[in-house]
C-alpha cells in the first residue's frame, strides 16, 4: 500500500513540476518574442544635427503674430521638447551675430559653439536660447567653416553628421557659403545642409540652394511642418528600388553588385548584391534621403548613374540600362592544355583591359562589341565578338600541342610560324636551357638556335617543325 502511495504521489509530483514548467514558458514567450524581434532590428546609425541659429540684428524685423527672434526661439524651443528621448540622437548648437554689435563696426567672426555635442542636452540647448538676444552681422560662410570644428572625430560611414541653419538673411561679410558648404560636403564631415529660411525677403531665396536643400518658412505654422520634415529626413530613411533593365526595358538584370556613393565627398555609403526578391521583382532597399548619390553597377563594364537625390518618405525606383550576355572561352580536346590559359577582354577600339578570362570558363558582360585577347602562343586574336542580350556566345579555339627542343649546349634562339610566306616572331628560347617543352598553337614552325660559344653565323641551326592538336613533337638541334 505504502508502495502504491508514493507511486501515486511521484505521478502528481511529474504533473506538477510539467504544469509549472509550461505556464512559466507562456509567461515568458512574450520576451522571447521581443528579445527575437529586438535582434532583428537593424541598428540606426548615430545622427549627430548642428542647429546653427541667426542672431542679427534683422531678427529684431516682424514676422506674422511677433518679431522674428521671439517666435524662432519659442518654435525650436518647443520641437526640441518634441524629439526628446530620441534613439542615436546627439545635438549641439551655434550661433551668430549674437556677441558683437553692429556699430561701431560690425564683426565677420562673431560665431560661436554655445552647446557641444551629447545626448540629452536639450534643456541646455533651450536654457542658452533663451538668453540670446539679435545684434550684430550674418557671417554665414564664417559660421559654416567653423561648423567643421564642433564635430566630434573622427567620423565613421555609421555616424551622419547634419547642419541645419535657421536664418532670416543671406551672407552679409563677402563670403562664399556655397563655396565652404561644398569643401565641408566634399570632406565627407557633413551630408548636404539644411536650411530654413524665417520670413525671408523673397528675393534672397535663390541664394541658399547651393548651400543646401532650402525650406522657405513664410508662416509660423509651416516654420514647425518643415521643422519635423527635416527631422523626419535626417533620422529616418526611405525605401529605394534598383532596376537593372535589360535590352528591352525589362528589370531582369541581377546577382550583381552595386555601390552608393557619396556624390560630393566619394565616400561609399552602401554595397549592395542586387536581388530579385520571391515575388520577382527587384528587392527593396532602405537608404538615407539625405545628399546625392552615384551609383555604381559592377558589370562588365561598369554602368553608372550620378545625381541621384531621393524623395523622404516615399518610394524611388532608380533605373539604369544594364543588359548582359554571356561569353563563354573553351579549347577542344583535352582540357591539360588549357590550364591556366587566360584571355584578355577589351571593348571594341579600346586598348583598356576590361577583364582577363580563364578558359574553360563563362562570363557575363554588357551586350555590345569585345575584343579578345587569347594568350596561346602564338597570341589568337578575335575582333567584334558580339555579346548579345541572355544569350551566350561561344569562342572554342584549337587544342594545343607541345614541342620538346633538345639543344648541344646553352645558347641564344627563337621560334617563329610561317604566315603568308612572312616569318612571325612568336617566342625566344630560354638561353640556359639545353631542353625546353614549349606548348604552341597547331601550325608550321621554324626554330632557329646558335650555340653559346659559336661565334661565326655558320653555325646556326634551323628547323621546321610542325604541330599538331594533343600531340607532342621531339625536335633535336644537334
Amino acid at each position: 500500500m505504502q508502495n502504491k502511495n508514493n507511486t501515486f504521489q511521484g505521478i502528481l509530483s511529474k504533473k506538477y513540476w510539467l504544469l509549472l514548467f509550461f505556464c512559466t514558458t507562456l509567461m515568458l514567450f512574450p520576451f522571447y518574442k521581443l528579445n527575437a524581434q529586438n535582434k532583428n532590428k537593424p541598428q540606426l546609425p548615430l545622427t549627430r544635427i548642428l542647429f546653427v541659429f541667426d542672431c542679427s540684428y534683422s531678427m529684431y524685423g516682424q514676422w506674422q503674430s511677433g518679431m522674428k527672434m521671439d517666435l524662432s526661439k519659442k518654435l525650436l524651443g518647443e520641437f526640441l521638447d518634441s524629439i526628446r528621448g530620441t534613439e542615436n540622437l546627439e545635438l549641439a548648437f551655434r550661433a551668430y551675430g549674437h556677441q558683437v554689435s553692429l556699430r561701431p563696426q560690425r564683426s565677420c567672426t562673431d560665431t560661436k559653439l554655445e552647446v557641444a555635442f551629447a545626448k540629452d542636452n536639450i534643456l541646455a540647448i533651450k536654457n542658452r536660447l533663451k538668453t540670446l538676444a539679435p545684434r550684430g552681422t550674418t557671417p554665414i560662410a564664417y559660421t559654416l567653416e567653423k561648423c567643421a570644428d564642433d564635430f566630434p572625430t573622427p567620423s565613421s560611414a555609421s555616424v551622419r553628421n547634419i547642419i541645419i541653419l535657421i536664418t532670416d538673411g543671406i551672407e552679409e561679410c563677402d563670403g562664399d557659403p556655397c563655396a565652404v558648404s561644398l569643401a565641408l560636403q566634399k570632406k565627407g564631415i557633413v551630408l548636404k545642409p539644411f536650411v530654413i529660411g524665417v520670413g525671408l525677403d523673397q528675393s534672397y531665396i535663390n541664394s541658399f540652394g547651393c548651400i543646401g536643400k532650402f525650406y522657405d518658412a513664410s508662416s509660423e505654422t509651416s516654420f514647425k511642418n518643415i521643422l519635423s520634415i527635416v527631422i523626419s529626413q535626417a533620422l529616418n530613411n526611405t525605401s529605394v528600388q534598383v532596376n537593372l533593365n535589360d535590352q528591352i526595358g525589362r528589370p531582369t538584370e541581377t546577382d550583381v553588385n552595386m555601390t552608393f556613393y557619396d556624390e560630393q565627398s566619394g565616400v561609399i555609403r552602401y554595397n549592395y548584391i542586387h536581388t530579385i526578391n520571391h515575388r520577382g521583382l527587384p528587392d527593396t532597399l532602405t537608404i538615407d534621403p539625405i545628399g546625392t548619390y552615384k551609383m555604381v553597377v559592377h558589370t562588365i563594364p561598369p554602368v553608372s548613374k550620378t545625381g541621384i537625390e531621393l524623395i523622404p518618405g516615399k518610394h524611388t525606383i532608380i533605373a539604369v540600362d544594364a543588359g548582359q550576355g554571356y561569353l563563354n572561352l573553351r579549347m577542344s580536346g583535352n582540357a591539360d592544355y588549357s590550364k591556366n590559359l587566360n584571355c584578355i577582354v577589351r571593348k571594341n577600339g579600346e586598348m583598356q583591359t576590361l577583364h582577363i578570362q580563364n578558359f574553360n570558363s563563362t562570363e557575363k558582360f554588357i551586350i555590345g562589341k569585345y575584343d579578345l585577347e587569347i594568350l596561346t602562343v602564338p597570341r589568337i586574336i578575335l575582333d567584334k565578338v558580339d555579346i548579345a542580350q541572355s544569350k551566350t556566345t561561344f569562342i572554342e579555339i584549337p587544342q594545343s600541342g607541345s614541342v620538346i627542343i633538345s639543344k648541344p649546349s646553352e645558347g641564344p634562339g627563337s621560334i617563329y610560324i610561317e604566315e603568308n610566306n612572312k616569318m612571325v616572331w612568336v617566342c625566344n628560347l630560354l638561353n640556359n636551357l639545353t631542353n625546353e617543352t614549349i606548348v604552341l598553337q597547331p601550325g608550321r614552325y621554324r626554330v632557329e638556335f646558335r650555340p653559346k660559344n659559336a661565334k661565326e653565323t655558320i653555325y646556326c641551326i634551323e628547323k621546321s617543325f610542325k604541330i599538331e592538336s594533343g600531340l607532342s613533337t621531339a625536335i633535336k638541334l644537334y
